[in-house]
């Protein structure tokens, strides 16, 4: 789906413009309200400079947490404006709703080159409805629309898909460009051997990934807590590891579209088991045949991880998404980790590798290797669906090339 981009528009098609840039600034709060991760913020930077730059009025608008259409104080985004004050080195004005009279105001006050964030879009139930007089008035602040929140890209939202109505042009960001080059191009036109490497707790949440990947990929990987249902399935006995028993039909059924299309379909023959899920429970590593009662599978073995290392050494595309068991504990981290290092070293040797949201992004950022990747999608749901093949409503809104 190749879309418009704002690399298509110079400063003569920018100057003095008000453009309604759709950003996702849904970052971690601590215990204090202080933004603990800003990575999302640094991530929209490109596409906020290049529009001061060429003399463009930037009106940001982004949610924040889940404020379920009512005002929030706790969700506001005075923390984000700081931030991003900070970074660009430039005062950032908020304002106090993300429409009405004082949006207004401000936008109006603006000159070249400034920078607006909207109040949180979150704070109206129209957003989520995607209710058109609500995105008729979010459009009317502007005249040109960015949207660079490909992590809000799979929701049909009025900031994101019903604004679109109202503005031209309406063109992707440099980051929802870029995640689309990788993801869009991972799966459309890949370098091969392609694999995936598939991790998480419940393959209920990564049937449509699963299913997708076995049509494209030469090579699926898959790790975390979902392996035991598909050992149960085998007919073997997982202890107290996590099954799901209404998926042990849909297991046997994947496991026979690997083979049947001749896709190598890897699973861990041996596991690091705890005696209770906690820390700094007791361990035990074992065959997938020799699991004993009362004990759960918490992470791949070593030699699981070794074959994993030796099936993706040819690989020219990687693509990562979930962990390989619970690597918050320390005790049941080394198969994350192993896979984290392995993909950094294929990213040195020129593999792309492509890291796919949530969970696995935290861990190549925990065991410091984030750096190294080839791409590292800033989207967790938006990424899994577009490597399902679903279209991003989001996206599909914006001007075609």
């Amino acid at each position: 789906m190749a879309k418009r981009s704002l690399t298509s528009l110079s400063a003569a098609d920018l100057q003095g413009k008000r453009v309604l840039v759709r950003v996702d600034f849904n970052v971690p709060l601590d215990e204090s309200g202080a933004i603990s991760d800003d990575t999302r913020i640094r991530a929209a930077l490109p596409t906020i400079t290049d529009l001061t730059a060429k003399g463009a009025r930037v009106i940001l608008a982004a949610h924040f947490g889940r404020p379920k259409g009512e005002v929030n104080e706790a969700m506001r985004l005075t923390p984000v404006a700081a931030r991003l004050s900070e970074l660009l080195g430039k005062p950032v004005v908020k304002t106090e709703s993300c429409i009405g009279p004082d949006a207004e105001a401000k936008v109006s006050a603006m000159a070249d080159g400034d920078v607006v964030l909207l109040e949180n879009v979150r704070f109206f139930a129209d957003e989520e409805k995607n209710e058109t007089e609500f995105a008729r008035k979010l459009a009317a602040l502007a005249e040109v629309y960015v949207n660079d929140a490909f992590g809000a890209a799979h929701r049909a939202h009025a900031s994101t898909e019903g604004v679109t109505e109202f503005l031209t042009p309406n063109v992707a960001g440099h980051l929802m460009e870029k995640e689309l080059q990788y993801l869009q191009g991972a799966i459309d036109e890949p370098k091969r051997p392609l694999a995936a490497i598939v991790g998480g707790s419940k393959v209920s949440s990564k049937i449509g990934v699963l299913e997708s990947l076995i049509d494209k990929c030469d090579k699926v990987l898959i790790g975390g807590g979902m392996i035991f249902t598909f050992y149960k399935a085998r007919g073997l006995a997982v202890g107290k590891s996590l099954v799901e028993e209404d998926k042990l039909e849909l297991a046997r059924e994947l496991e026979a579209k690997a083979k049947a299309k001749g896709v190598q379909l890897l699973l861990p023959t041996d596991v690091v088991l705890a005696d209770a899920f906690s820390p700094d429970a007791n361990t035990l590593t074992t065959s997938v045949n020799e699991i004993p009662d009362g004990w759960m599978g918490l992470d791949i073995g070593p030699d699981s991880l070794k074959a994993f290392q030796a099936a993706l050494a040819d690989c020219k595309t990687v693509i990562w998404n979930g962990p390989m068991g619970v690597f918050e504990f320390d005790k049941f981290a080394a198969g994350t980790n192993g896979v984290a290092h392995t993909l950094a070293e294929l990213s040195a040797q020129g593999c792309c590798t492509i890291i796919g949201g949530g969970d696995s992004v935290a861990a190549v950022e925990k065991v410091g290797v984030a750096e190294k990747m080839s791409h590292i999608s800033t989207g967790g749901g938006a990424s899994l669906e577009l490597l399902e093949g679903k279209v991003l409503p989001g996206v599909a809104a914006l001007d075609d090339a």
